[in-house]
């Protein structure tokens, strides 16, 4: 088995302004890393697609697409919230990020396929983006358009979502809460940006509060049970990872206290669900995490793990 990474250099071409969190470094200190300590020769990389407008609307309002093409600026910046902005290159850089993981399901879906995992190392994330807004450094939702693509391109019936970001993924549950066909698992510290998930009361929503100092030991008690009980009586087809690393203990961002091994931990569980209940196959995309060594040290462990590399 292979791990399949998706990336596009127009990604590091989306800036929020100076000294923003949600930077074009993040990817960099990720390839770095990976060259570094080659794991990089063993992956194999891959040019994210363009999103089409069709496949973004399968999860956003037509014309809130519409707006965003509309308003991208060819100069200049345009502010869409208070942490959110489009570059001249951000339209793209969003389309890549939501195609990267539309291609991502593809291969591993597919049908002679040995890649059953890959890996979307894309921005902007996007687990914030609701039907109708962008919020949170997020434009167009990712690892929901994945899901929507899994469903209606491939006939899935049952599609698990893993979030484990330290903020709550408001835009995903937004557009998924309900769903018949969309299990989501969330962790996050609470009360925290942005505010919502600690209520949720939709039978396919299985979210997990963590009050600000939660070490790893008592995130893994804390998810664990009610997330394997979830996932085993769902028995998905297809894992999809909204995978925020911003719960390290030494990210700026946030009040949480995990380490690699968490992350790594969190990996596995994730494949073992995989390879019993959905072929092994699993889709992640890079959400959250700010420190940047902290960052390319996760990342890497979460795909070490993903890929047994």
């Amino acid at each position: 088995m292979s791990l399949v990474f998706y990336q596009h250099p127009v990604c590091e071409k989306h800036e929020l302004g100076a000294g923003h969190p949600e930077s074009p470094e993040r990817l960099r200190a990720i390839r770095r890393h990976l060259d570094a300590t080659g794991l990089a020769a063993k992956i194999q990389f891959e040019e994210a697609p363009l999103a089409t407008r069709e496949a973004l609307r399968s999860v956003h309002q037509e014309a809130y697409v519409d707006r965003i093409f509309r308003v991208a600026p060819q100069e200049g910046r345009v502010e869409l919230d208070a942490d959110t902005s489009l570059n001249p290159f951000s339209l793209e850089a969003a389309r890549r990020a939501a195609g990267a993981n539309v291609a991502a399901v593809d291969r591993v879906l597919g049908a002679s396929t040995s890649e059953t995992r890959a890996f979307c190392g894309v921005r902007p994330p996007g687990h914030h983006a609701e039907r109708g807004r962008a919020m949170g450094f997020c434009i167009f939702n990712n690892i929901a358009v994945a899901a929507a693509h899994a469903i209606a391109a491939h006939g899935l019936e049952r599609v698990a979502i893993v979030d484990f970001d330290v903020h709550h993924g408001n835009g995903t549950e937004e557009i998924f809460r309900d769903s018949e066909k969309v299990l989501l698992c969330s962790s996050f510290q609470h009360p925290f940006y942005p505010g919502t998930g600690a209520n949720s009361r939709a039978k396919n929503i299985v979210n997990i509060p963590l009050r600000a100092g939660t070490d790893g030991a008592a995130f893994r008690r804390a998810v664990e049970t009610p997330w394997r009980k979830a996932l085993d009586e769902f028995a998905p087809q297809l894992l999809l990872v909204s995978a925020g690393f911003d719960a390290h203990a030494e990210d700026p961002l946030a009040s949480l206290g995990l380490q690699e091994a968490d992350f790594q931990w969190i990996t596995e569980f994730i494949v073992d669900i995989a390879e019993r209940h959905a072929r092994g196959r699993v889709v992640s995309t890079l959400e959250g995490g700010y420190a940047l060594p902290a960052l390319a040290r996760s990342v890497a462990v979460h795909l070490q793990s993903l890929g047994d590399l």
